[in-house]
């Protein structure tokens, strides 16, 4: 089987696991991710946080949303521009601006402050939706390749974490040259130290929470 293949099939297993997982579940599984993404060195650190409007079942955003209005740090959601199969970043006051963009998601309106992926600086956090995660920090996304190549465009300035849930933690997964790896990977059971993050340390055992898929 090809990575091509072998991806695809992952696709539409943990979009279907993910899509099943029940409404509650789903609201108490990602408040404990973000109360631990809250808590992280990595997130005290950031002045920008760049956040997306959750979709399809993903992990919800919106306390990190709530404190980083109250903290003071910028908030930021992705652009989409399909023409050129590119992604930058528009600064929000708070999630209520957001209005219908592509695919359907949520983005910043027509007007909002642009931030290039280039120049979200040292000082920025991208929180990163998938439909699956290693420990190590690969990510398997939905195939656009949008946070792939805005990953790629921020280097090593931002530190880029992945939220998930633990049944979306793999131990493997097939991965491309063209694929960006991650800093941290929250889940609700555990925080995984993969790269570059402030207090990265060795990856934790998860500690209860959802089983995870090997």
């Amino acid at each position: 089987m090809s990575v091509a293949d072998e991806k695809q099939s992952l696709r539409k297993i943990l979009s279907e696991a993910r899509r099943n997982l029940p409404p509650r579940s789903a609201a108490a599984f990602s408040a404990r991710v973000q109360e631990r993404l809250l808590t992280s060195a990595a997130y005290r650190a950031a002045a920008r946080v760049a956040l997306y409007a959750p979709h399809d079942n993903e992990v919800d955003t919106a306390i990190i949303a709530a404190d980083a209005r109250a903290s003071g740090k910028a908030l930021l959601y992705p652009i989409v521009e399909r023409a050129r199969r590119r992604m930058a970043f528009g600064a929000v006051s708070a999630p209520s601006e957001l209005r219908p963009g592509a695919y359907g998601i949520p983005e910043p309106p027509t007007g909002a402050a642009v931030v290039e992926a280039r120049d979200l600086g040292r000082d920025a956090l991208i929180c990163v939706p998938g439909l699956g995660f290693t420990p190590a920090g690969a990510r398997l996304g939905r195939g656009g390749g949008y946070y792939d190549r805005a990953l790629a465009e921020a280097g090593e300035g931002a530190i880029a974490v992945g939220l998930a849930y633990s049944f979306q933690l793999l131990d493997r997964l097939p991965e491309e040259l063209c694929d960006r790896r991650l800093d941290l990977i929250v889940t609700e059971s555990a925080v995984y130290a993969a790269g570059r993050a402030p207090g990265a340390a060795a990856q934790p055992a998860d500690q209860g929470g959802t089983t995870k898929w090997t």
